[in-house]
């Protein structure tokens, strides 16, 4: 099996950064429409948690993600790290576009 070399792997550092923004937006969306009462958490071991403990949530939230990209980043020359942090990063992409779809349709509401 062949394992991409450390200098082009530049772009794995990138896809990080951009999983931890799109996990923050992820929270900050979440907070807004569970205060709003639009919404409830999807995970149910976090779901207490940002309807009781905002602060605990968001820190929560962002420890997990950042552990995990933090153990993928430490394996980054197997490949099935570098497709896991891929996934997450499309999954949380996509869980944006989700947020922003719904605060379009929210603001055609108003």
């Amino acid at each position: 099996m062949i394992v991409a070399r450390e200098n082009q792997l530049h772009w794995f550092e990138g896809l990080i950064a951009a999983l931890f923004v799109l996990n923050l937006a992820d929270g900050m969306f979440t907070l807004l429409w569970v205060r709003l009462g639009l919404a409830t958490e999807a995970n149910h071991l976090l779901r207490e948690l940002v309807e009781q403990h905002a602060i605990l949530f968001m820190t929560v939230k962002i420890g997990l993600v950042s552990l995990g990209s933090l153990i993928l980043w430490s394996r980054r020359q197997r490949p099935t790290a570098v497709v896991a942090i891929f996934t997450a990063f499309v999954v949380y992409y996509a869980v944006l576009l989700y947020h922003l779809r719904f605060a379009s349709w929210l603001l055609t509401r108003i």
